[in-house]
């Protein structure tokens, strides 16, 4: 396992942190507004997702695109996704200029909602219309440097390659979408931590909805904690009830913070799932931010301290390190389970029933209990 070499934090820190971000960034160039143009349907037959979005970003009143500005309510739109024929596992095809739905990921249908209609209303063209009987959902919050088409397409992209049955809906907060955003992008979740809770609310209401699955990635993680702790403070235990499965794929969150979280929160029925990896290099940046404070996604399932903090809280930790790694950044891995696990993220996850320390192997994709102390 590759981990970053200790940085002294003198006055050359700033520039050898920004390049440090910048290495596991990638040069890759990032989509630009047009990515969210409308496309045709075209000749041949694409894959589709209809993907329903509650997001903080601001709606440009010209352009519809969302912005990295903070909306003052909750914003609300459908979307159906096209996956090209040509579609990798994993990858995310992006448009070199329009999109074309034959060789790009692109939106084919998008209609703004008036309200949260999580399986009511499926844009037109969505092979997810719901029948009859209750919907499953997964409702997924991205993570820190995410633009909003990254975290659309990302979605799209899971759901297309899990073949997955539940809903797929996307919790969209107003990352800065840039390497240098970190605090502007702390500051943005707490800024959308009431409107998550407003979110999962009105889903463990709706008599239309089944089971609930709430994902997040990253800092996203850290946003699903902070609404799990607060609606547990203001006595909500029906809406943490509802949730079938929480999910948190390498959390960015101070361990010392999770501990305090998690023992508001209390344990979860299925527990609660940590995905981490102690070679995570994004990770290992964002704890040198924080002042050399560990990260609790970078936490290592053969710690006897792990383990004792798996077992007090009722949550069970998988170590993912075993799977391919989309990048250097060693940040995105949970976008790889869907080659170990191709199945339902419901019966992925609410199969693994016991609380404690694992290790994924992934090419029997098969759980191995970590070495105890």
């Amino acid at each position: 396992m590759t981990f970053l070499q200790r940085i002294n934090l003198n006055t050359t820190a700033p520039v050898i942190i920004l390049s440090l971000f910048v290495a596991v960034a990638g040069c890759a160039p990032r989509p630009g507004p047009e990515a969210l143009s409308l496309a045709p349907q075209g000749e041949l037959a694409t894959r589709q997702v209809a993907i329903t979005v509650a997001t903080t970003r601001a709606r440009d009143a010209s352009t519809g695109n969302y912005t990295d500005v903070r909306a003052p309510a909750l914003n609300f739109e459908a979307f159906t996704i096209s996956i090209p024929p040509t579609h990798k596992v994993t990858q995310i095809e992006w448009p070199n200029s329009k999109p074309d739905p034959q060789t790009s990921f692109a939106v084919i249908d998008r209609t703004i909602l008036p309200d949260l209609a999580l399986v009511h209303n499926p844009p037109r063209s969505s092979p997810s219309a719901p029948s009859a009987g209750k919907r499953d959902i997964l409702i997924f919050v991205h993570g820190y440097n995410y633009t909003f088409a990254e975290s659309l397409f990302r979605l799209a992209q899971v759901a297309a390659d899990g073949n997955l049955e539940e809903v797929p809906i996307l919790f969209a907060w107003p990352s800065a979408a840039s390497v240098t955003g970190y605090v502007a992008d702390k500051d943005a979740v707490a800024y959308s931590r009431d409107d998550l809770v407003h979110v999962l609310k009105i889903a463990s209401t709706d008599p239309d909805i089944g089971n609930i699955t709430l994902f997040g990635h990253s800092m996203g993680g850290y946003l699903v904690v902070e609404a799990l702790r607060q609606l547990r403070l203001s006595g909500q235990d029906r809406v943490i009830d509802r949730l079938e499965n929480v999910v948190l794929a390498a959390p960015d969150i101070d361990i010392d913070v999770f501990r305090r979280q998690v023992q508001t929160i209390g344990a979860l029925n299925p527990p609660m799932t940590l995905l981490v990896s102690p070679d995570d290099r994004a990770l290992r940046l964002s704890e040198r931010l924080a002042g050399s404070r560990g990260r609790v996604g970078t936490r290592d399932a053969n710690d006897p301290r792990v383990q004792a903090l798996a077992a007090a809280n009722g949550i069970r930790v998988i170590d993912i390190s075993n799977v391919d790694a989309l990048d250097g950044s060693k940040h995105n891995r949970f976008v790889a389970l869907m080659n170990v696990l191709p199945r339902r993220t419901k019966e992925t996850f609410a199969s693994l029933a016991h609380v404690g320390t694992f290790i994924l192997e992934p090419i029997s994709a098969t759980l191995i209990a970590s070495r105890q102390p």
